[in-house]
């Protein structure tokens, strides 16, 4: 599930272990930009000219007959200070002056950016509606287990930690109003979800409380694209994963109030039916390629027609060399890159001049051939380094499975290294956006060409172990270099969402030590790739799977 909030927690035995890619439904601003702006605004360090508020036009509704159909800068007046307040409630940092600035123009972009609309700067209709949708006049959500957020957020509380928990609640089928205010609505959810949990039902939400709504289950990618060869000619009822996970995400973009679960059933149905239906199109419940068509129409901003879904350059989905007049995911996923790499462009999907330009410029930064084609080299370096550092090569087998992970220790989630680890599953996304343990371990596995198993599931690791395929199987005896899955509720069934898994170090009696990616750094900040202690001796259970 994606987390809107703008603190990492810090990882426990129990806290950011699920193992699944975070769904599009909710969205995550860039944690450095705006943190570090409102950090400069907080400290008086002011990004426009004059105080906030200072002499700002009286604000008015963005979807009103009285704003231009696209606001854009250069503009002056109260439609953009009702902009520049929603982008604030998304923790933007702004000075709010009604003057369509640079400092706007970036805030805007940094929000389509993270709510997957085609990235133009330009505030037509869908961003408008989607500034709205997302946060109208709610403070900016605040993770729950941020030291931001008190120990027990109580009825009668007003904050970015109430935003949180009201979005969380809804996660789980509850309707609450998302205002950031605790009242009486927000405590019987909270009563029910604790009832519902085997909690105790109070209404403040505590530290077992606020576990219990981190710990959902496990959701599939939404990062496919469903005109890609990787998803059916027809997404029908009955079929589950990735594909079905984004059709649902797409139609939550369009109105409905799916659960993003992968799992195509009777309310997927009925709202493909209704969308159907209000497109023109036959309300057979079949989504082929009118469907999947007209779900990607005008999804994005400005008025432009949207940027097709980013697919990972190295996948099997992009040619070898993405060249200018391609319009694609890949070229949607390619310009997001290079904006990574400071060059501000639009991401439409759509490979123009500017784009090819930006390629040669960065090819020319990198020592790269200078011909504006995105071949293997130039891929490799926009996503960073991509192989084993020299003293581990590839390859060797299960015995150079932990010489591989033990390489990787100390690299921080979100940087273009732990970044990489996701392209052995197919993944592109930031890992500041879903839990990548078993993602980091597909990768290990793929880089010592140990096992051909690759999952961002932990239930498929134990779930392969257990039936002896892929080279795997379940062991009771570890060693360095087995694999260790963790069921943090117990059990050992591996079906909550609430795993974690990482590789065993070295072995002690019943104490262990692991490599895990997705874990807490030991010294403080952010989580990354670590060495843990653990013991089988403990209040969760572990299967130790070994690779042979």
């Amino acid at each position: 599930m994606g987390r809107r909030a703008f603190l990492v927690p810090t990882e426990d035995t129990r806290s950011r272990h699920r193992d699944a890619p975070r769904t599009a439904t909710t969205w995550r601003i860039r944690i450095g930009t705006f943190a570090a702006t409102a950090a400069m605004v907080s400290a008086g360090v002011v990004l426009g000219a004059g105080p906030a508020n200072a002499a700002a036009p009286t604000a008015i509704k963005l979807t009103s007959a009285s704003c231009p159909t696209e606001i854009v800068q250069g503009q002056a007046s109260g439609c953009v200070t009702e902009l520049q307040r929603l982008l604030n409630a998304h923790g933007a940092g702004l000075v709010v002056d009604g003057q369509f600035g640079a400092n706007t123009l970036y805030a805007v972009r940094e929000y389509q950016a993270a709510t997957a609309i085609a990235v133009d700067g330009r505030v037509g209709p869908q961003t408008k509606s989607k500034l709205y949708a997302t946060a109208g006049t709610a403070p900016a959500a605040i993770n729950l287990q941020s030291s931001s957020c008190p120990a027990n957020i109580v009825q009668g509380d007003k904050s970015g930690c109430v935003t949180e928990l009201q979005r969380l609640l809804g996660h789980f089928g509850y309707s609450v109003d998302v205002d950031g205010d605790f009242g009486a609505g927000t405590a019987s959810a909270v009563r029910s979800f604790q009832a519902s949990h085997g909690l105790t039902v109070d209404g403040q939400v505590g530290a077992n409380t606020k576990r219990a709504l981190y710990d959902d289950d496990e959701s599939p990618s939404t990062s496919l694209d469903l005109r890609s060869s990787s998803c059916p000619e027809n997404i029908v009822e009955g079929q589950s994963g990735g594909c079905v996970a984004t059709l649902q995400s797409l139609l939550n973009g369009k109105g409905q109030s799916l659960d993003v679960d992968g799992s195509f059933g009777p309310q997927t149905l009925t709202a493909v039916k209704a969308f159907q239906s209000a497109s023109g199109l036959t309300a057979d419940g079949q989504v082929g390629p009118n469907t999947k068509a007209a779900l990607y129409s005008n999804i994005g901003g400005g008025g432009g027609n949207g940027a097709p879904a980013p697919i990972n350059l190295n996948s099997a989905s992009c040619p070898a060399e993405i060249v200018q007049g391609q319009r694609s995911g890949c070229v949607t996923e390619l310009q997001s890159l290079l904006n990574h790499h400071g060059a501000d462009l639009a991401v439409d999907g759509d490979f123009g001049p500017l784009t090819d330009s930006a390629v040669r410029d960065f090819q020319a930064e990198k020592g790269l051939s200078v011909d504006g084609h995105v071949g293997t080299n130039t891929k490799a370096a926009l996503y960073g380094a991509v192989t084993p550092p020299s003293s581990t090569p590839p390859g060797g087998g299960y015995a150079k499975i932990l010489d591989v992970a033990e390489a990787e220790v100390g690299t921080v989630e979100g940087s273009a290294r732990a970044n990489s680890y996701g392209s052995a599953v197919g993944l592109s996304l930031s890992t500041s956006d879903y839990a990548w343990c078993a993602t980091f371990v597909s990768w290990v596995a793929k880089q010592t060409g140990a096992s051909s198993y690759r999952n961002s599931y932990v239930s498929g690791w134990v779930k392969q172990a257990r039936a002896g395929n892929y080279h795997l199987s379940v062991t009771t005896s570890p060693q360095p270099g087995d694999i260790v899955a963790f069921d943090w509720d117990g059990g050992s069934d591996f079906t909550g969402g609430n795993e974690h898994i990482g590789i065993v170090r070295t072995v002690s009696g019943s104490s262990f030590t692991t490599v895990e990616g997705n874990t807490g750094n030991p010294n403080g900040g952010s989580d990354g790739v670590y060495v843990k202690s653990r013991s089988s001796n403990s209040s969760y259970d572990v299967v130790f799977i070994r690779v042979r």
